[in-house]
């Protein structure tokens, strides 16, 4: 069978209207056939729906979580040092207000604008 005819099969296979039990019949006409071993189905079934599988995609997952995550915890501790070195090159201490910005001049003036008194 020449390529042209086998493509021709497949388009009609994929045809709604067409009947798929022509098919195999005009292929065996041709000379070609389809001789599978013993078992081959349950090799295959077995292959498809093994454990193995599962459990390589689940650790592959794992993997790359951890990845990231260690990536983002890493800047992020980075960006927390840096943040903290700044404030007390600034302000000279950790203190709660250092924290915030504020000095000790600004504690009274957010008090009264807080309270209204």
């Amino acid at each position: 069978m020449k390529s042209p005819e086998i493509k021709k099969l497949m388009r009609d296979s994929l045809d709604g209207k067409s009947d798929a039990g022509n098919i195999p019949g005009s292929l065996e006409l041709a000379g070609i056939s389809y001789d599978f071993n013993e078992g081959f189905t349950e090799k295959v079934m077995r292959r498809l729906s093994g454990a193995s599988l599962t459990i390589v995609r689940d650790t592959e997952f794992k993997s790359s979580l951890n990845f990231a995550f260690y990536r983002i915890a890493l800047t992020g501790a980075a960006a927390i040092i840096i943040l903290m070195i700044s404030i007390f090159i600034m302000q000279d201490s950790f203190s709660f207000n250092s924290f915030l910005g504020l000095g000790d001049s600004y504690d009274e003036s957010i008090v009264y604008l807080l309270t209204g008194n």
